[in-house]
């Protein structure tokens, strides 16, 4: 039986290729696998808080040189786990930056990822690493609002007044254009920490005329013709203030019978707008506003 060459050779082509192909993926399957297995050795170790221990699985997989899908969750997660380590905020903080550079990154986990860096920035901050503000100061033009709202959020911590006002206007942006009332609390009990007088001149050009606008306070003692105390604060200001108390010391004074929240809520639903309060040793306290 005489061969046929013009069948037999794209035969042969094609065993070879299938035979090719098998050895390429025979290569790539056991380092996918091996990457594979290592990640979720490490997420195990993650949920243990066995961070060194996870740390070496996830320096594994990265140093493979195959940048699969595992090589940027390996990223991130160094970044986890190096931010849950005492002393090692630097190096968390870089982890997280390499991350948001990698081409693959997720959405949710860049996010995540700027917001780590803001917080582990104000860490190094508050702990003499001035430079660190440059990450939170730099954020606040950025393109995601989440970022920029955080970034402007925890500036306004930074002891410094000068380097806090540079929130100002982000927090002022928030308060201006977002609905979501948590939201423009937090930024107006930001402003507050930051400039008390930049609030109160934002918050006088939005009030309504009909707002009510001066919380006043008068305390009486029994036989005296003037009032002990007597105190003018702008609604805003007071209603905000109040709103950021501690809630263990709200809970102290609600056990001495002046319960805060109450009190606020009376006197924007009252019609006189007055409270008086009698005290057992008869002095008497007005709040009203007006």
């Amino acid at each position: 039986m005489g061969f046929n060459m013009r069948k037999i050779i794209p035969a042969i082509c094609l065993v070879l290729a299938l035979g090719l192909g098998f050895a390429a993926s025979g290569r790539a399957f056991p380092q996918a696998s091996t990457d594979e297995k290592l990640f979720q050795e490490a997420k195990l170790l993650i949920f243990d808080k066995k961070w060194d221990a996870a740390l070496d699985k996830l320096q594994e997989i990265m140093d493979s040189g195959a940048k699969g899908p595992y090589y940027s969750q390996a990223v991130f997660y160094k970044g986890e786990c190096l931010s849950s380590i005492k002393g090692r905020e630097k190096d968390a903080l870089a982890a997280y930056k390499d991350y948001i550079q990698l081409r693959d990154a997720n959405p949710s986990l860049v996010e995540k990822s700027e917001g780590s860096i803001i917080d582990l920035a104000y860490i190094l901050y508050d702990k003499g690493d001035r430079a660190a503000l440059k990450e939170l100061e730099g954020r606040l033009e950025h393109p995601n609002r989440t970022v920029r709202y955080y970034a402007a959020y925890k500036l306004s911590f930074v002891p410094d007044k000068a380097v806090a006002s540079k929130a100002v206007p982000v927090l002022e942006q928030i308060i201006r254009t977002e609905k979501d009332p948590e939201l423009t609390d937090r930024a107006r009990i930001a402003l507050l920490r930051v400039s008390p007088e930049s609030l109160k001149s934002f918050e006088n050009q939005r009030s309504p005329k009909d707002e009510p606008r001066i919380l006043r306070i008068r305390v009486w003692k029994k036989g005296l013709k003037d009032p002990v105390v007597s105190l003018n604060i702008p609604w805003s200001l007071a209603d905000l203030a109040l709103g950021a108390m501690d809630e263990e010391d709200k809970a102290a004074m609600r056990r001495k019978g002046y319960d805060i929240n109450k009190i606020m809520n009376d006197l924007a639903k009252s019609k006189e707008k007055l409270i008086r309060i009698e005290a057992e040793d008869g002095s008497i306290i007005e709040i009203w506003i007006e």
